[in-house]
Formats: structure tokens, sequence, C-alpha cells
């Protein structure tokens, strides 16, 4: 269970916004977690008003994990939540990409004390927050590079804008929205000296409510003009490119599904899910999947599939096992490493294990035990040494690797796991196996 304590010091705040009927209506919408008053002792009742009960999310994210259009859906719902707010006499007190969660496909606010009573003439505090930890990192990922949203794992506190300003393109001082929202904000940061304030909207002495919702219009219509096309990586068109055969690859989707109808785990993560063709097989049995792929392009497509679908089962990721998301923040606590967030109920690693073994030198051994920690069960395909993509990551290295081989892999695997089932794949020399962690 998880409660948290609301002090008195929020009481005018917090009644407002169940007068309003602005909680009822965004919970209700889907919009933000749904977080009841409950009958709990408060941890500190010198200051205590009362007490709720967050609705627990399956799985947290942090911004520097999502693809471009998780990212852009998150910021939409900000500024949606900011407009909504300001129409029951409310407004966001703060911006922070860490207080959107994905459930399923769907983007929502975990933070129901984000909002406080609206005052006339007060600026948006939270503007130079929303464009630190969304505008900035989402023009750098459309009009430079979409890996600069990795910036967000070293700025925990989002992009600064001085930085974004400088790795822009010029072309963007002639876009109306990343001129004012970025380049001018930034400038203006740097001549008031107040890095450690919020930054005031433009132009604004008393900031009148019509120019709020002026404010929240013009960055709304600046994060919806920016598009990424996911294209020319590596994996984004993995399966277009792959050495099955058409009747190989149903064949392993059949034995994959007889795996997961055999274990029925709660949840299961994909390691390497790319497009997420495998991870649907799990999400659309009602199993809670993460989809994890270290290319952009493959989960930006994994991502607007399962939105289209309106999947409530499937959320994509992006992961790069060998340089994982860790621990960061004050004192290495304040956002867990990736796998800390475990574990799962099961894991599929299909067309994995030549990268980690072969690309990446990672002893089999070592591998094992990695998804040892992970789940009970695991779901894994052998590629060997004569298989075409195998021969390909070997066309330019020496092979070095004389224990991976069928034997060496179940020999390594066998010190963590027990083997319930293997199953060639039909029209390859692949084989899928069902590995059970053993018991305690």
């Amino acid at each position: 269970m998880l409660y948290r304590q609301v002090n008195a010091a929020y009481k005018p705040h917090y009644d407002r916004l169940v007068a309003s009927g602005l909680l009822d209506r965004l919970v209700k919408a889907g919009k933000l977690v749904s977080s009841p008053v409950v009958s709990v002792s408060p941890a500190d009742p010198s200051q205590s008003y009362l007490v709720l009960q967050p609705e627990l999310i399956p799985f947290i994210s942090y911004p520097y994990e999502w693809c471009f259009s998780q990212l852009k859906d998150a910021a939409l719902l900000t500024l949606d939540l900011q407009k909504e707010a300001l129409e029951r006499g409310m407004i966001l007190k703060d911006a922070s990409a860490y207080n959107i969660q994905f459930v399923g496909s769907r983007p929502v606010l975990i933070d129901s004390l984000s909002f406080e009573i609206y005052e006339e003439g007060k600026p948006w505090t939270a503007y130079r927050q929303f464009c630190q930890h969304f505008l900035a990192p989402l023009a750098l990922m459309a009009k430079t590079d979409v890996r600069l949203g990795n910036l967000l794992r070293n700025h925990i506190d989002g992009v600064p804008l001085d930085l974004a300003s400088r790795l822009l393109p010029f072309s963007t001082r002639i876009n109306l929205g990343l001129l004012t929202h970025i380049h001018a904000h930034a400038s203006a940061q740097k001549q008031a000296g107040t890095k450690a304030q919020p930054a005031k909207a433009p132009a604004q002495a008393r900031f009148s409510k019509m120019a709020m919702l002026g404010l929240i219009d013009s960055l709304e219509s600046s994060v919806k003009a920016l598009e990424w096309r996911p294209a020319g990586t590596a994996w984004g068109d993995y399966y277009d490119n792959t050495n099955y055969s058409s009747d190989a690859f149903e064949a392993k989707k059949k034995i994959v599904a007889q795996f997961l109808e055999q274990i029925t785990p709660d949840s299961v993560w994909d390691i390497g899910g790319n497009t997420g063709v495998f991870s649907r097989l799990a999400s659309q049995r009602g199993i809670r999947t993460l989809s994890f792929d270290l290319d952009p392009a493959a989960i930006e497509q994994n991502y607007r599939q399962a939105r289209a679908e309106k999947s409530a089962t499937l959320t994509p990721f992006i992961l790069d096992l060998t340089n994982p998301s860790p621990a960061i923040g004050w004192d290495g606590k304040e956002r867990q490493s990736i796998f800390e967030r475990g574990p799962a109920g099961a894991v599929l690693a299909l067309a994995l294990i030549h990268h980690l073994a072969i690309s990446n030198n990672v002893p089999l051994l070592r591998v094992a035990e990695f998804f040892a920690g992970l789940s009970r069960w695991l779901i894994i395909e052998f590629v060997p040494k004569e298989d075409s993509q195998v021969q390909r990551l070997l066309s330019s290295r020496q092979d070095i690797f004389t224990d991976y081989t069928e034997e060496g892999f179940t020999a390594a695997f066998s010190h963590y796991f027990d083997v319930r089932a293997v199953e060639a794949v039909s029209g390859s020399a692949r084989k899928v196996f069902l590995l059970e962690k053993h018991s305690a």
C-alpha cells in the first residue's frame, strides 16, 4: 500500500480541487490517477489535514526512457490539464515530466497535489520547467537528433534552455514558438541571472488569465508542430530484413505463444522487443507487457501502434541493455535503476543472445546470471553460429567465442535455470528455450 499525507498548508487548495469538480472530472477521464481519502494514521499528525491512497502504477518509467511521441503525448496532456484547471479556477504549480506515467499506451498524471488555486495576475511558475522537461528535448529530438532525448538522463530537472538554444539549428530561430519559448527564454534567463528561479513568461508585469491561456495555446501549438519520422536507424525495419522465412517466423510465434500459455505470467518484459511483434503475443492475452529496445525508431513505431490500438497492457520503452538506466538523483535514490523496478513475471529474450555474447563480449554465464535476477521464467532464443545473423556479426571480427555453442549455452544457463521445454524453430537452425530459475 502507498499513502500520501496532505498537510494543513495545502487544505484550501485541496478543498477547491474537490469542490470545483476538477478532481472528479480528471479521474473519470483517465487523466489523473485516483487518490481517495482513507482513514489511516498520518506520518506527521501535527501537520496533517488528511491522508490519500494513490492508485498504484504498474511500472514507473522516466522521460529519458520514452520515445519521441511518448514525450510529446505527455507534454500535451500536461497542457490539457493546465487548461482544464484554469477553467475551474486552478493552475498547475509544476510541470515535471516525472509527474506523468504511462498505463499501457495512455499517459496519466500521478500527482493530484500539483494543483493550486489560480491567482489573477500571477505568472505560471511552472513555465520554465515545462520548457525544460518537454519543449526543449522535443525540439532537440525533432530538429537536431532524436538521440538527444538522452540529455534528460544527465539533466534530471530538464534540458537547460541555454544548452538547447546552442544545440538547435539556426532555422529554429525563425519558428515563432521555438524562438519565444527556447531561444528568447534562454536569453532572458541569462540576462536576468535568475537560473535558480522560475523564469517569467514573456512580456509580463501582471499576467492576465487571457494572457495565460494565450501562453498555453502557444506552447501547445509549438509542441504539436514538432514531428519526428522514425527512419534511418539500424533496427527500425528489422522485421523487414530478418533472415526468417515467413513459415519460420510464424513457427517462432507459435512456440512463444505456447510457452506463455503454459506459464501464464502476470507480467512480461520483452527485452530487445523491437517493434513489439512478440510483445503483443503477451499483451493481447491480457498480460501487462513492457517492450524494451535500444532503437528509438523501433520504439516509436511500437508506441504509435500501441496508441492506435488503445492498448491497456503494452508499453514500449527505450533501453540499451549494455548501458541501462542507472539509479540517479539525490543519494542515487531519487530515480531507481531500471532493474530495481522489477522483477517481471517472465522475460522474453528473442534474437538477443548473439548480440550480448558476440557483439558485446558478455560471457554466457554472466548473461545467465543477469536474466536470473530479472524473473523466474525466461523464454530465450539461441541463435547458433551457422545462422546468417551471427555470421554477419563475425564477418568483421575474429571468432574467439569457442563456448558460443548450444552446449555452452545450456551449460552456462544451467547454473541458474532448469530447462522446462525447448522447441526448434522450423525452417531455421534456431531454438527457443523455456527456462525456470532454480528454486531458492
